[in-house]
C-alpha cells in the first residue's frame, strides 16, 4: 500500500477499508469515515450510494463529474453529493482525501 505511506501511524493503523481502493477506515456512528489514496490515473465509473457523502481533497486533486459537469477539486477544497447522486471521478495524479459516508436519515411521516 504504498500509495497510503504519506499518512501519519495513527491514521495507518486503522483497520483496512474492505473496498475497491486504499482507504484506511475509522469507526464513527452513523458515518463511515475514510482516508483514500487514489493512484495517478484512476478512473471510477459512473455510480452512486446509499449514503450521502462528502470529502475533503488533502492532497492532489479529484475531478468530479455530477450532472453531467466535471469539476475540479484540490487540496483544501469540499465536495458533497447526495444520496443517490450519479456521479464519476478521475485522478490525474496521485490523491488523497477524507471522505465521510452518511447513511440516510430515517424519514418519519408528518
Amino acid at each position: 500500500m504504498a500509495e497510503t505511506d504519506h499518512f501519519p501511524d495513527l491514521i495507518k493503523s486503522l483497520p483496512p477499508f474492505a473496498g475497491p481502493f486504499d482507504a484506511y477506515q475509522l469507526n464513527a456512528s452513523n458515518c463511515e469515515v475514510l482516508f483514500a489514496s487514489y493512484p495517478a490515473g484512476t478512473e471510477i465509473d459512473t455510480h452512486t450510494h446509499p449514503t450521502e457523502n462528502c470529502g475533503v481533497i488533502t492532497q492532489g486533486e479529484l475531478l468530479l463529474t455530477v450532472d453531467g459537469t466535471e469539476k475540479r477539486y484540490g487540496p483544501g477544497d469540499w465536495y458533497h453529493l447526495l444520496r443517490g447522486q450519479r456521479h464519476s471521478a478521475r485522478f490525474q495524479i496521485d490523491t488523497s482525501e477524507i471522505e465521510f459516508w452518511f447513511e440516510a436519515k430515517n424519514q418519519s411521516a408528518t
